[in-house]
């Protein structure tokens, strides 16, 4: 008996609750109230330096070298501490080409000056030669035809005329052999002032094999424009950004939003920050700096995303010893207040000219336009248009075309 009586009292209760259920096509509502509220939304960002000293491949400009060891990325250095070694076989040939320019151009120029001194010294024994025989001629050219025979006497006028102008050729010669012979004196110094300067652009290459830390940090290779950082084997150019030592007391948090949901974000909101999956390292500060406009990060994606900037209290750099580049969790509250109406997001229809909500009334949903406020990540503030009390349609899929 007491078997059957408990049988009755489950039937009872099953039909009892088959009966008090809503209706699985019941509209899905909200009541609305004014209570204590936090809008945040959630974003994702990375630690970066304020300040950071480039390292750059050492060496000439343009210089090819080799990259033959290199510090771990991320490493803690010490100043003076090796952090890249490099190999310059491209150096040590121009070295040598170079050094073999400046021989020949020795060589070159002992000969020039040999052979513009035979030419000197031949010119200056014809001047010598015919100054004798200019001095004959003259001495000749200046006697009585009583005492010399008429012809030798104009022979010897001739003479000194033909001796007079060669002695001029010759001067004019000498003349132009000194300024041709020093012109090309000057050419081979010339060349052999541009070996010398590669000579010593070469061996300063050999001398800066090694990159060492200007200070103590924290060592960050730098990619390249796809993104690849420089490894052992990697062929490099001097001048090229290698690496860098940022300086780990002063942080910024990078903040990286789209740009629909940054909206009304403002610099002064409370942010909450910790490393991805590290909940319990947690630190607060305050938007210190917003991008004036909305970038795209990417070719192949055409959403905006809006930068910003926090700055990392140094307790929690010290006490968690946080690294830059290390991603971190953000929360950012962007509206907090003891009495707020809020309304789920899914409820408000942006369609419009103006925003609006469906309150329902009776079985009836009637469109009513509201003001917006602060927007969370999952709820909204309504500053006007919406009473304590008032039902609000979450789920709009069951309107009428009227009604919507």
């Amino acid at each position: 008996m007491s078997r059957l009586l408990s049988c009755l009292a489950v039937c009872t209760a099953l039909a009892l609750g088959a009966c008090s259920s809503t209706p699985a096509d019941a509209p899905v509502t909200e009541r609305v109230q004014a209570a204590s509220t936090r809008l945040d939304v959630h974003a994702s960002g990375s630690l970066k330096a304020t300040q950071s000293t480039p390292l750059q491949v050492p060496g000439q400009q343009w210089t090819q070298r080799q990259l033959v060891w290199i510090k771990a990325d991320g490493s803690q250095v010490k100043k003076g501490e090796l952090v890249a070694r490099f190999s310059a076989k491209q150096s040590k040939q121009d070295l040598a080409e170079a050094e073999l320019d400046l021989k020949r151009n020795a060589i070159a120029r002992i000969g020039k000056q040999a052979d513009l001194d035979q030419t000197r010294g031949k010119l200056g024994v014809d001047l010598a030669n015919v100054a004798y025989q200019l001095a004959i001629a003259e001495r000749y050219a200046k006697a009585s035809f009583e005492a010399l025979a008429r012809n030798k006497v104009l022979d010897a006028v001739q003479d000194k005329q033909y001796l007079g102008t060669r002695q001029n050729v010759l001067e004019w010669r000498k003349g132009q052999t000194s300024k041709r012979g020093d012109a090309e004196l000057a050419v081979l110094d010339a060349q052999r002032n541009t070996y010398a300067i590669q000579a010593r652009q070469k061996r300063a290459d050999l001398d800066a094999l090694e990159l060492r830390a200007p200070h103590d940090g924290i060592f960050m290779l730098q990619g390249d424009w796809s993104g690849q950082k420089p490894h052992v084997g990697s062929t490099l150019f001097a001048g090229r950004p290698l690496a860098s030592l940022p300086d780990t007391g002063e942080m910024d948090i990078e903040i990286a939003l789209p740009q629909v949901q940054a909206q009304g974000i403002k610099v002064g909101d409370a942010i909450d920050i910790h490393p991805l999956g590290k909940p319990g390292q947690s630190a607060q500060s305050k938007i210190s700096w917003i991008a004036a406009a909305a970038q795209t990060r990417s070719r192949q994606s055409p959403v905006k995303y809006v930068m910003m900037k926090a700055r990392v209290p140094k307790k929690a750099i010290t006490d968690y010893k946080w690294m830059p580049e290390q991603q971190f969790a953000v929360e950012i509250t962007v509206f907090q207040s003891d009495q707020a109406i809020t309304v789920p997001n899914l409820a408000i229809d942006s369609s419009g000219d103006k925003p609006r909500v469906y309150v329902l009334d009776g079985s009836k949903a009637t469109a009513r336009k509201v003001t917006l406020g602060a927007r969370g990540a999952s709820r909204t503030q309504i500053t006007a248009g919406l009473l304590p009390g008032d039902r609000v349609l979450i789920d709009r899929s069951g309107l009428d075309k009227d009604q919507a």
